[in-house]
């Protein structure tokens, strides 16, 4: 990203006095500057689509339906957009759904001015971002997850699969990825279609943006200040 440009940013939260908020602190701030603000899914779609910011400030909730289908859609004709969710949903379920929508990143509404200045920097020069107070209980989430609604709990990936995704998430290759494992590059292939298929995602840097929380230090962008 051009240093020398400021941050373009369009706003979506149903709630007139946080998006009057979240303007006066961000249009404040240097390098940063709100281009568009809306309420609803539709309006975030559309925004998005004339506007190209260089990321959108999404909530999950919206009269009209959801931020995370919002996000794929923008996501789709917008690949140079982030999205960083800004909501009050904490639950495992929604922010893995969040995440694996291609989101970059996903942080509480309780965080404090300062913080979402920094996360909001962090996400837009391309690194992934999770509030840490949600990345600790990232890994179980894959275990837990059902694949079916009523069904008995049991894993959603198998042991093989899971073990693969912290080695995307650290950007290796299918070639390595076979090194380490000790498998087939065929096998790793498949393994990676089967993990697709079940999250229902198509691209590889959706399992890296939702693992990468669960691996970093706490020198890592992930660990910012929340208070």
């Amino acid at each position: 990203m051009n240093k020398s440009k400021p941050i373009r940013l369009v706003l979506v939260d149903d709630h007139e006095v946080v998006r009057i908020g979240l303007c006066a602190v961000l249009n404040l701030t240097p390098g940063m500057k709100v281009v568009g603000q809306g309420r609803r899914m539709e309006e975030a779609k559309k925004l998005c689509y004339r506007l190209k910011p260089d990321l959108v400030l999404l909530d999950i909730r919206l009269p009209d339906g959801s931020g995370v289908e919002a996000a794929r859609k923008i996501l789709a004709k917008c690949p140079a957009t982030r999205v960083l969710f800004l909501t009050s949903f904490a639950d495992d379920h929604t922010v893995l759904e969040a995440i694996l929508s291609g989101a970059q990143g996903y942080i509480l509404k309780d965080i404090a001015s300062n913080a979402l200045i920094r996360a909001i920097r962090t996400v837009a020069s391309g690194q992934a971002l999770i509030d840490p107070r949600l990345t600790k209980h990232t890994p179980e989430w894959l275990r837990n997850v059902n694949s079916e609604p009523g069904q008995s709990k049991r894993p959603l990936l198998s042991p093989q699969e899971q073990r693969l995704l912290p080695l995307v998430a650290n950007g290796l290759t299918n070639k390595e990825i076979a090194h380490n494992l000790q498998l087939s590059e065929k096998t790793v292939k498949n393994y990676l279609a089967n993990i697709y298929s079940k999250l229902n995602i198509g691209r590889r840097s959706q399992i890296a943006a939702f693992y990468a929380g669960s691996f970093k230090g706490s020198g890592s962008p992930l660990s910012i200040e929340l208070h």
